[in-house]
């Protein structure tokens, strides 16, 4: 549960929803679940932020290993053997020795190597956090699209018990003589029709549904009940500039942050490559015992034992040109994460640039789409009760029920669309898990 324990601390440890058993359950909580709950449920579950979460593990203790070259190295061996000679056994002798060795000074060799390790797992960490925060964008956006799909079932509903008052005052109508049989009949030819969408909408809803439960790790055939969101807006992103978003981007997005320790990694293989040339020097020791015979007295202080202590120089004179041809790989190295940072960098900047547009774009259609669904549901009152004393004929009263169906799918779709752009907007500068806070105090 380390991974778990991780991502909820330094994540989002604002979410309220918690299940010890999340991980191993297999059926949805019954109750109503939030969007904070969603995430939390999903990252408890999802593979792909746990297969993350091992490769920085797996980083972690690389770059522990790295630490070594700091301690003295200790081996220990015994031995025992039996030489054959003159077709004779002889006689079994036994050993053992103990050696030690320690890198003195190797002109910052082994400085380069540990930078380079720790860079490597600060790219590793700033991996696995944009990693986190591409599944809860994702989460965010199957959650919204779930809404929608559910208010789009509530609007067919809506539409299809208009479409039924219609047909029933068309039957009356005619059986009263004040209209003709062409009423009845379109009247029930727009009933079949709000049916036919009705079921689509829910036909809809079940794939969306299997697409949220699919990415929390359950059947997709379960059922799910999650919570509508506020139709206020409050996020940061709504009175921050782009030039401020840009500078928020340059601090926390993740994949800029990876280009950069990604470069520090290959700045420091660079110099470990060069300083591979230069001499080191070491201390050395050793300690050894041998017997000939395992049932005599063992005497530290007789013969037997030896040993030696000493300093040792040495470089590499010639290693058939790979010292040369490793400097320029590890140079060549550099260069390339030098320009993948950069080729990073525009495309992060062109991404907040683009999502704060869409954002800004996304509620202007908001406003529109609330003025239309205001527009075509007065409309649609006033046709149906003109039809009623006979001054509206039948097809303008269908008319207005398509206008306001139209109206409500688009102010569905311009709702959940603005909640979607403005997590895009989060996403794009790394800070997820800001707007997901700021939507839990909305």
């Amino acid at each position: 549960m380390k991974f778990y324990a991780l991502i909820m601390t330094a994540f989002m440890p604002f979410v309220a929803y918690c299940a010890d058993d999340c991980a191993t359950r297999r059926v949805i909580p019954e109750e109503t679940l939030s969007l904070q709950d969603v995430i939390k449920l999903g990252l408890c579950r999802n593979p792909q932020t746990a297969a993350a979460y091992a490769s920085l593990r797996s980083t972690h203790f690389n770059k522990n290993a790295s630490y070594a070259s700091y301690l003295p190295s200790l081996d220990a061996s015994v031995s025992a053997n039996k030489r054959y000679e003159n077709k004779d056994w002889g006689d079994w002798k036994y050993g053992a020795s103990l050696s030690a060795s320690y890198l003195i000074f190797d002109f910052g060799k082994r400085t380069a190597d540990m930078n380079q390790m720790i860079a490597t797992y600060r790219a590793a960490g700033f991996d696995f956090s944009e990693t986190v925060q591409n599944f809860v964008y994702g989460l965010v956006g199957s959650y919204y699209e779930l809404l929608n799909a559910d208010a789009d079932v509530k609007s067919a509903e809506s539409a299809l018990s208009v479409a039924q008052t219609a047909f029933d005052t068309a039957s009356k109508k005619f059986k009263a003589g004040s209209v003709a049989k062409a009423d009845v009949y379109k009247a029930e030819t727009k009933l079949a029709s709000s049916q036919l969408s009705l079921e689509r909408a829910k036909n809809n809803r079940e794939i969306a549904k299997g697409t949220l439960l699919t990415k929390l790790s359950f059947p997709a055939d379960q059922e799910i009940v999650i919570a509508d969101m506020s139709s206020s807006f409050g996020s940061d992103a709504e009175s921050e500039s782009i030039d401020e978003l840009i500078k928020i981007a340059r601090e926390k997005r993740p994949d800029l942050l990876k280009a950069a320790a990604n470069k520090d990694a290959a700045w420091h293989k660079r110099n470990s490559a060069f300083l591979k040339n230069l001499p080191s020097i070491s201390a050395s020791g050793s300690l050894g015992w041998n017997e000939d015979n395992l049932s005599g007295v063992f005497e530290p202080e007789s013969n037997k034992m030896n040993g030696s202590i000493g300093i040792r120089a040495s470089m590499p004179l010639f290693a058939g040109f790979a010292n040369m041809y490793g400097l320029r790989a590890a140079e060549a190295d550099y260069e390339r994460a030098k320009y993948n940072e950069q080729q990073t960098s525009n495309a992060a900047m062109m991404d907040v640039f683009t999502a704060y547009q869409n954002y800004k774009t996304a509620r202007t259609v908001l406003k529109q789409s609330e003025s239309l669904l205001k527009s075509a549901t007065e409309s649609e009152k006033v046709t149906a009760g003109m039809y009623k004393v006979g001054r509206a004929t039948m097809l303008d009263w269908q008319t207005a029920q398509s206008e306001l169906v139209d109206a409500q799918r688009q102010n569905n779709a311009a709702k959940y669309d603005l909640f979607i752009k403005r997590a895009a907007v989060a996403l794009a500068i790394g800070d997820i898990k800001s707007e997901l806070e700021g939507l839990e105090n909305e």
